[in-house]
């Protein structure tokens, strides 16, 4: 014995309007619901007859097929699982929220998961500001089967066993308590042919290039966010976000200090004891800075703007330049010869640091 004609079924001529047919449907199915007529057979059979009639009607192109072959299965058109799916599944959540009072909620549109990537910077790409093109590994939609996860000509199939919401209504006592669907295992789709390049997971591993920019002054651990960069929805939603974490390679001469750069100097004796003028390294490039007479080990130098870019654009740093005295080592005799008659030369108007240790130091051992 063959299916009932659908248009009976939903009670609606031949010959009408689609927003009948919903209405018509949405009317029946709120009627029938198992979760309103728990332990009833009858009501749960008419409900499965109902859904059925309106997957096949509820659509344009099964509609026709319908009408034209009369057959009864959808599946025989090729078109199991379509369009219509998607819209009985809708249907059914806002019967649930009929049936509970909007207590019953549809499955959200996940956004896609945020990526986090480490970039390593030179001391003068984080300064200065670069361009970089980076590969960011990432799941995305499966080429093969965009993302049903069904082999191309197949459809996935709406879960029968929820309605395509998901969830499932389970009587405890005097309760009814929402349960992910373990058929569909909460998709809300059945895939009876798995696409093989991806095996039913909607996603594929892919390698994707990205050109960003990193502004001047960026320091270590800084976090450049790119919206919408991370890893793209499999449920519809927004992408995620990529979070690029910046790590920057030590530099031999420079150190950073907030908006400033350190660095230290050498100088011989002769060039600290008689000044003089040097071309000190700055992140522009050589600048000449000039060493006065008498200069003495770890005095701070200061060369205005040409330390680290503000955030914002507001200017820059200074670089300290901390003078060092380079004690000479590995001396001829000549040499130890000619310090001697310099040390006999000297006096204490000369070493006036040397002088007030030594007072000091009669002062306390005198007493």
């Amino acid at each position: 014995m063959g299916k009932r004609d659908y248009y009976e079924i939903l009670g609606v001529p031949r010959d009408a309007e689609a927003k009948v047919i919903k209405s018509a449907y949405r009317r029946l199915a709120h009627k029938y619901h198992p979760d309103k007529n728990p332990d009833d057979k009858e009501a749960a059979l008419r409900f499965r007859e109902i859904a059925d009639a309106y997957d096949t009607l509820g659509e344009d192109t099964k509609r026709r097929y319908y009408d034209r072959f009369g057959a009864a299965d959808a599946a025989s058109f090729g078109f199991a699982g379509t369009a219509a799916a998607g819209s009985v599944g809708d249907i059914f959540s806002d019967i649930f929220s009929d049936i509970f009072g909007g207590r019953t909620k549809t499955r959200s549109k996940e956004p896609g998961r945020d990526l986090r990537y480490s970039l390593e910077l030179t001391f003068e790409q984080a300064a200065l500001g670069c361009d970089r093109d980076i590969v960011v590994p990432r799941w995305r939609a499966c080429g093969t089967c965009e993302g049903s996860g069904a082999e191309p000509g197949t459809t996935p199939q709406y879960c029968q066993a929820c309605g395509g919401t998901g969830e499932v209504r389970v009587q405890q006592g005097f309760f009814s308590v929402a349960k992910t669907c373990g058929y569909c295992r909460g998709r809300g789709r059945v895939i009876s042919d798995p696409c093989k390049t991806c095996g039913g997971a909607s996603r594929e591993r892919v390698e994707s290039p990205l050109s960003i920019h990193v502004p001047a002054g960026s320091d270590e651990n800084t976090i450049l966010k790119f919206a919408g960069d991370g890893e793209p929805s499999l449920s519809g939603g927004a992408a995620g976000d990529l979070r690029v974490v910046l790590t920057i390679v030590p530099h031999p001469l420079f150190t950073r200090i907030g908006d400033n750069i350190s660095c230290n100097l050498p100088l011989s004796f002769v060039q600290a004891t008689l000044g003089t003028t040097l071309e000190v390294p700055t992140l522009e490039g050589r600048v000449r800075m000039k060493v006065p007479a008498g200069t003495q080990g770890g005095r701070v130098f200061r060369l205005k703007g040409k330390g680290m870019p503000s955030a914002g654009g507001r200017g820059h740093g200074d670089q300290l330049v901390t003078v060092h005295i380079e004690v000479p080592h590995e001396l001829s005799d000549r040499q130890k010869t000619l310090l001697r008659e310099y040390e006999a030369l000297m006096s204490n108007e000369s070493e006036p640091e040397q002088k007030t240790f030594w007072e000091k130091v009669r002062e306390l051992f005198s007493a």
